[in-house]
């Protein structure tokens, strides 16, 4: 990957040396008003706004278009950061906020019809698989040496993203730019867990200590323990677990952000798992071509392991969780815990932290007076088929987007405002907002070595080496909107109650396999996927693959011995890094 690695001070010294402060009142303006805190000093600020004056010059009176999913970071920037932008470089930006399903749907239907709906989308790096086979996407590695190479920010330093290693394809380039970073965690409340008489009264049940789960047996039995034991804390009933099953594509999602590899599905080896990853879907190490999802192609969809953990979801969820979640859709769920009766929840998105730390003022039951949690996120537990060297857990990373249906005038308007959404001026200040970090330097800010104490360890988190641990879907998955859709759909069946897990998740790889298959025939006729679409492996025994490096055959035993860690100790070790 080429980098861009010029400070703002350095762009800042070009600049002065080629133009003047065209709209340095409205630039400074910001700066003082809303920039702050940032990783840059004011003249360093107001030195890389020059620079966005200057390149935004051509494009001024434009009006772009730009779509990303709703949470509190694309709020922010829908809001305010246009507004920003406008001002300091003339350029209006239409920043419309939908839902995930409605993003992959546009960005799906421009990329079938080559008609210009949006001028950037904020795209999961999901995707990366699909944009870097179908080629419908601006290559931004070539683009920043070629038509973007005008307006591209010499202090947009790509070695400071945390996130850029997921957006860059097999090839080497970079395909998408980070704009929001968030990981899958475990979420406990640290008040109840520490409680002397509950720590007694579980060890005395279950015969280890109350802590993080290491393992889905400890977990359950603390789902089990709080739901039917403790049943009541100050008055109010609790729950020991929190999930969601509405019939929607958050629910496919619910699924694919490496549930399954948790469970133990997938094989060795990351970020995602070699040859099979978090979707079941297995693509033989130094190949680019998909070779199936079944167990009897050498995928894992269907196996022991990933019907194992669509099971645990759906017993969970009936047993363990507030009365209704099992409608709830993940905009639902997660918020839902403010409302302080719930003991722990397996599959936590930090993207909602900002609104775990609202005040009691706000509804928040999950805060001291002072505003402190009384809840902390921990690296997630695994399932009985995990081994160590495995995938941990999901890590999504949402970056802006441009696909080459996109007039190239229009491209490079949007290209400037999606590096000034992500650059060191405006990045920390959008963090605090946010909390969904994507630069090394603004996680590693004063300010938030002052505010970690207050975020329940996410700081501690995305400070240590265990930030790239945590990775979103890779290169097997040759084209996600295609394939993600079929998920949500048998996964719903079995919340229904129309089909038990297995049967659901044999429907669901025998689905995948059959749209791949109609994707290797359109590449195989056509090149569509540049020749890495998949190439099917014939069918063999489920018996041969367990003996043959396929999916991993049923145990015996699938709850071992629960294990915990003290979260104290584990916080320790991060600080240590």
């Amino acid at each position: 990957m080429r980098k861009y690695l010029l400070t703002a001070v350095a762009a800042g010294a070009v600049i002065a040396a080629t133009g003047s402060y065209a709209d340095e009142a409205a630039a400074q303006k910001w700066i003082d008003e809303e920039f702050q805190p940032s990783a840059l000093t004011k003249d360093e600020q107001l030195a890389e706004m020059q620079w966005f004056i200057n390149a935004a010059e051509p494009y001024k009176g434009m009006e772009i278009n730009v779509l990303s999913e709703g949470i509190p970071t694309h709020s922010y920037e829908s809001e305010v950061l246009t507004k920003a932008f406008e001002e300091i470089t003339g350029i209006k930006v239409n920043h419309q906020i939908l839902g995930e399903g409605e993003v992959v749907q546009a960005v799906q239907t421009q990329m079938q019809t080559k008609r210009n709906l949006y001028d950037a989308y904020v795209n999961d790096s999901d995707l990366i698989g699909t944009h870097s086979r179908l080629q419908l996407a601006y290559n931004l590695s070539d683009m920043m040496e070629g038509d973007f190479k005008d307006v591209t920010n010499p202090g947009l330093d790509l070695g400071d993203f945390m996130g850029t290693q997921f957006t860059t394809g097999p090839d080497g380039d970079l395909y998408q730019l980070p704009s929001q970073q968030f990981v899958n965690l475990y979420w406990f409340r640290k008040d109840w867990f520490d409680r002397e008489d509950l720590k007694a009264a579980f060890k005395e049940k279950y015969g280890y200590e109350l802590g993080v789960p290491v393992n889905w047996s400890a977990y359950e039995d603390i789902a089990e323990f709080f739901s039917e034991d403790v049943k009541e804390i100050d008055g109010t009933t609790i729950y020991g677990h929190m999930d969601y099953g509405k019939r929607a594509p958050d629910l496919g999602w619910r699924m694919t952000d490496a549930w399954l590899s948790m469970a133990g599905a997938g094989s060795k080896g990351k970020p995602n798992g070699v040859p099979i990853d978090e979707w079941g879907i297995r693509m033989e190490e130094g190949t680019c071509n998909p070779v199936g999802a079944s167990v009897t192609r050498g995928g894992a969809a269907n196996g022991p392991a990933a019907v194992y953990a669509i099971r645990k979801w759906d017993e969970w969820l009936r047993k363990y969780a507030p009365p209704g979640a099992a409608s709830y859709d993940f905009y639902q769920s997660l918020p839902a815990l403010a409302q302080g009766n719930v003991a722990q929840q397996i599959f936590w998105y930090s993207a909602f932290t900002a609104d775990m730390v609202k005040p009691k003022s706000e509804g928040n039951n999950t805060v001291d007076d002072s505003g402190t949690p009384l809840w902390r996120m921990a690296p997630s537990p695994h399932g009985p088929y995990w081994e160590e060297g495995q995938k941990v857990g999901y890590q999504d990373v949402g970056s802006w987007t441009f696909l080459n249906s996109t007039p190239l005038d229009r491209a490079q308007a949007a290209w400037l405002y999606a590096q000034f959404v992500v650059s060191k001026t405006v990045d920390v200040k959008k963090s605090h907002v946010g909390l969904t970090f994507i630069r090394d330097s603004s996680v590693r800010h004063e300010s938030f070595t002052e505010r970690a104490p207050k975020l329940g360890g996410l700081v501690e988190f995305y400070r240590s080496p265990d930030r790239t641990a945590w990775s979103p879907t890779g290169v097997n998955v040759p084209d996600y909107p295609k394939l993600a859709q079929i998920w949500w759909q048998q996964i719903g069946d079995v919340n229904s109650g129309a089909f038990t897990p297995q049967e659901a998740m044999d429907r669901l790889a025998q689905e995948m396999d059959i749209t791949m298959g109609r994707m290797q025939r359109a590449d195989e006729q056509a090149n569509i996927y540049g020749g890495c679409g998949p190439r099917l492996n014939e069918e063999k025994d489920a018996e041969w693959w367990y003996a043959n490096g396929g999916a991993k055959p049923k145990l015996e035993n699938e709850k071992p011995q629960g294990q915990t860690v003290n979260y104290d100790e584990l916080v320790a070790r991060w600080a240590e890094n």
